[in-house]
């Protein structure tokens, strides 16, 4: 009786780890999966903050095509005190890194400020890795452009520190940014918009567009821009400076040749005999 009882207990102790042992391998499992997916999302979140602010869009580009623009258009616009509209690709407002270029500091050659932070940089390449880096957040990439695609249109390679190789002419590739560049003109200086528009539809065609051909002869920027009217400016001011001085120096060669006449009058003649 005594060795049934115990059978019995045996035999219920066997059931009871039948039941019991599944269940711990599934909860085992469970939790395993539960940890890889925990891993993955986090490296899913990791991944994505770390790629949350790429930009594919050139700095050096895009600051080189507001570098065309602020000194082979802005000038002429601002002669024709016109108003380009948000709608121009070419607004200020458009170029995502405008915010950031303006809070640059150039104290001296070797010395560059960040304006958010006030940190300083020995080269302006690591102030725009600083800008890539703690700044992005301040990027408005949703709604403005990046201004570097303009840059088949505005001729950015001569503006650049890099030097230039000479390649041959690309008919296709000329073709495709004169075509660019007339749709510049057409979407920013509108014919209807009044006859300072036309006048700026007209020269952005000939300082940009013409040039835009493998015939040559036609070089980018004949109308010149602000550095041309910087050089005037300053021959202007060096003339007025110097004009004053001119004439002090003419007068007093004239007042030092009338007095060398009005002594050569005083000299008496010795040679004349006197009268007898």
């Amino acid at each position: 009786m005594g060795k049934s009882i115990e059978l019995f207990l045996q035999l219920q102790l066997l059931v009871l780890c039948l039941l019991v042992l599944p269940q711990k391998g599934s909860s085992s499992s469970l939790f395993q999966r539960n940890k890889e997916t925990e891993a993955t999302g986090s490296a899913s979140i990791k991944q994505e903050q770390e790629h949350s602010h790429e930009v594919h869009c050139s700095r050096e580009r895009s600051r080189a095509a507001w570098k065309v623009i602020e000194e082979y258009l802005m000038p002429f616009v601002e002669q024709e005190k016109y108003q380009i509209t948000r709608k121009c690709l070419l607004h200020p407002d458009n170029d995502m890194f405008r915010d950031q270029e303006q809070h640059k500091v150039h104290v001296d050659i070797n010395d560059w400020q960040c304006g958010y932070c006030k940190k300083s940089f020995r080269a302006e390449k690591f102030l725009d890795q600083h800008f890539d880096n703690r700044h992005y957040n301040l990027l408005n990439a949703s709604q403005s452009k990046c201004l570097a695609d303009l840059c088949g249109a505005l001729h950015c390679d001569l503006v650049m520190d890099s030097k230039l190789r000479k390649t041959k002419c690309n008919p296709a590739a000329a073709s495709r940014n004169h075509h660019l560049c007339e749709s510049l003109a057409d979407n920013c200086f509108p014919g209807n918009a009044g006859p300072s528009a036309s006048r700026l539809h007209e020269l952005f065609l000939r300082q940009f567009c013409d040039a835009h051909t493998c015939t040559g002869g036609k070089k980018p920027f004949s109308r010149g821009g602000k550095r041309t009217s910087i050089f005037y400016l300053a021959v202007s001011i060096l003339t007025l400076m110097l004009l004053p001085l001119f004439y002090c120096i003419v007068y007093l060669h004239q007042m030092e040749k009338k007095k060398g006449v009005q002594d050569l009058k005083r000299i008496p003649n010795r040679n004349k005999s006197k009268p007898s």
